[in-house]
């Protein structure tokens, strides 16, 4: 089993370096983020023998649990998923980072409740942009008043912007929602905020993201196999 994730994160790698290189972008421009929900911490270490750092949970409890069990490994954590108002002081205490907010009370109690002890908790703004009504993410109209107002609170430090299109296999339309987050970037950045990290791809269609911009892909199918949901 370790030799597997071993051999796919090796590859997944491998995938990154030629999209850069397809889109005439610098090597090592786009980080991979190893998406561990619904895998147990065992196969987290094996992505970590395997030389990888970076982590994405969707889930609070999943993230706290694991977090606590590699407690002693060099992890950077980030939490990918929906957060409800309730779950906020758990992902402030064991999360390095944190993708999907959507609200700007969700940011304020991340704000509040992040340890002074710890280096201030990096984020991400998420943008809907493919305007489906079950998808998470502010509006794209919403997104500068949103970054600039979290970009604004202590103890945070939004890095960017964040989006999961509509699964198709229109490359065009597919196309156009990534453009849409990289425009909104490029506007917040004239707008003076420093921003650096475009969190968008995954395993089906990381080679388009990262023509687009991406900096940060999020890989999970690709590195540990399919998924198993607890019913």
């Amino acid at each position: 089993m370790s030799d597997s994730v071993a051999h796919a994160i090796e590859h997944v790698r491998q995938q990154i370096h030629a999209a850069e290189a397809a889109a005439g972008r610098t090597a090592g421009s786009v980080r991979l983020l190893a998406v561990s929900k619904t895998f147990p911490a065992s196969a987290v270490q094996q992505a970590y023998a395997a030389g990888q750092r970076a982590f994405g949970e969707n889930y609070v409890q999943e993230l706290q649990t694991k977090a606590a069990e590699l407690a002693a490994q060099d992890i950077e954590w980030h939490f990918i998923g929906p957060l409800q108002s309730n779950k906020t002081r758990i992902v402030a205490e064991a999360a390095h980072w944190v993708h999907s907010i959507e609200r700007l009370k969700i940011a304020q109690r991340l704000s509040e409740q992040r340890p002074d002890s710890l280096p201030p908790l990096q984020v991400c703004v998420q943008v809907n942009v493919s305007g489906e009504a079950s998808k998470s993410g502010c509006a794209p109209q919403e997104a500068k008043a949103l970054a600039l107002a979290v970009a604004a609170l202590p103890r945070l430090q939004l890095r960017g912007l964040m989006c999961i299109p509509e699964p198709t296999e229109d490359a065009a339309r597919l196309a156009g929602q990534f453009a849409l987050l990289q425009q909104l970037q490029q506007e917040l950045r004239a707008a003076g905020l420093a921003l650096d990290t475009v969190s968008m791809g995954m395993s089906a269609d990381m080679a388009q993201a990262i023509a687009a911009g991406s900096t940060m892909v999020r890989v999970g199918t690709a590195i540990f196999g399919a998924r198993h949901y607890h019913s």
